[in-house]
């Protein structure tokens, strides 16, 4: 039938049918995967979707390693002026690092700040060490808060986020984790609300400054991006005595995400009230996304975000902005107003009309090794019982891990005099001070090309 005329044509609208459906697929946007926005106080749910889909926490997942911190501490096993140490183990992580050369000694106080603000995923894992003794007994103790505190669809596999796909947890969990972070340890919010940090002469910035530096009552939390789960954030912000929380998983870039949370937010104050309350949302929605979710919910690009999040044409009320931006509304989008000259995106202007002008100056915090004294005791037993050892997940490399120790393996072996440059306990005491090397060049600590590794993804105007 092919060979006929008609049977071309007929073959040929088919073609082209399939081949539209096809390029429409392409381009289609999986949007935001999952969120939700809660009270802080009483835990009312305002609104959410698809919260407890499991997903990806990514950075997240400091939050509960700052949440086990914090808990050793108030149990007096630690102090902020405990010694943490950079290990092998810490050091072999991927980016995002500090890169400290093995054997740095700095305090708990300095950790929590570098884990809580630039994400490092070396200090991480340093940091559990330093709590529980190992890597192993850390996330031990963070799987046993994580029942405690009822995130029943949540599973730790390491301190920091990195790609694990055994590592999951859902919008609600993340919210009750964020709420017990701030009702739990109130002297926790000091670390999470810094736009940067400013270690010697290096300045870290947070992933989360544009949205502290522009919308009103903002004062945390944490983001967090892998491919697999896309950019999250758990956000926080207070306005006349009251403050929301929102945990937002799997937007397409880092304005998406900030742009959205500030959308959430404004809606959210001016509602009041609420259905359910969070901890009593049960069961799992769905499964996580497949791999490569980055590639298939891609930004939505400038004039996307100007449709959907100019808050000179957002609607005064209702809950109707969570999709995408339609064709229709993209047409009605003036460019003018946010392009160069040389027909580029103005990403200045963009930010100041979907996020709002900066009202505070950004001004990151000044951080340094500290003055680390005694060694944190780790717990006999988490939350008043001993740990089956099946709940003890045993961290395993992953493929950027192991690319990573090879590459460190090769510098290894040019690096000169690498073997004696490293700091070790002993010589800081034969130098007459736990505290010295925060009297050392900042430069002297870390490992020649492995200092203050760039994050990933590496920033741009729109994230």
């Amino acid at each position: 039938m092919f060979s006929s005329p008609i049977g071309r044509l007929t073959v040929f609208f088919l073609a082209l049918f399939f081949g539209a459906a096809a390029l429409n697929s392409g381009s289609a946007r999986a949007d935001i995967g999952a969120f939700i926005l809660v009270d802080a106080k009483t835990g009312k749910v305002l609104e959410e979707k698809n919260a407890t889909r499991k997903w990806y926490p990514a950075s997240l997942t400091k939050m509960m390693t700052a949440y086990v911190t914090f808990k050793a501490i108030r149990e007096g096993r630690a102090t902020l002026n405990s010694a943490v140490v950079q290990s092998k183990n810490s050091l072999s992580e991927p980016p995002s690092k500090m890169g400290f050369k093995v054997g740095t000694r700095f305090t708990i106080d300095t950790a929590l700040k570098i884990i809580l603000v630039k994400s490092a995923n070396d200090v991480a894992v340093a940091l559990g060490e330093a709590v529980s003794g190992s890597e192993s007994a850390f996330l031990a103790a963070m799987n046993a808060e994580a029942r405690r505190l009822g995130m029943t669809n949540t599973r730790f596999t390491n301190p920091h986020g990195l790609p694990d796909n055994g590592q999951v947890t859902t919008a609600r969990d993340m919210a009750i984790l964020a709420m017990a972070l701030r009702r739990d340890f109130p002297e926790s919010k000091k670390f999470y609300n810094h736009p940067g940090l400013r270690f010697g002469k290096k300045t870290l910035r947070s992933a989360n400054r544009e949205f502290l530096l522009r919308v009103p009552g903002a004062n945390g939390m944490k983001t967090g991006y892998i491919c697999n789960s896309g950019y999250n954030v758990a956000a926080s912000v207070t306005r006349r005595g009251r403050t929301l929380i929102a945990v937002i998983l799997g937007a397409g870039s880092g304005l998406e995400r900030t742009a959205f949370a500030r959308q959430l937010f404004d809606k959210g104050f001016r509602k009041r009230g609420g259905g359910k309350n969070v901890a009593s949302m049960t069961g799992s929605s769905g499964n996580p996304p497949a791999n490569g979710y980055c590639r298939r919910n891609r930004s939505p690009g400038a004039k996307a975000y100007m449709a959907r999040f100019d808050m000179k044409n957002e609607p005064s009320g209702g809950f109707l902005f969570f999709r995408s931006a339609s064709d229709k509304q993209l047409k009605k989008v003036d460019e003018s107003g946010f392009t160069l000259a040389n027909g580029k995106p103005d990403w200045a202007k963009i930010l100041d009309r979907t996020l709002g002008p900066r009202r505070i100056a950004y001004k990151p915090l000044q951080v340094s090794l500290g003055k680390p004294s005694g060694t944190p005791k780790a717990a006999a037993n988490i939350a008043g019982s001993q740990i089956p050892a099946s709940d003890i997940p045993v961290p395993a490399a992953n493929p950027m891990r192991r690319a990573e120790i090879e590459i460190r393996a090769k510098l290894q072996n040019t690096a000169q005099g690498s073997a004696s440059d490293a700091i070790t306990q002993s010589a800081s005491a034969s130098a007459g001070s736990a505290g010295e090397p925060a009297q050392a060049a900042p430069g002297s600590i870390f490992r020649k090309g492995l200092d203050f590794t760039v994050p990933v993804p590496a920033p741009s105007p729109r994230k």
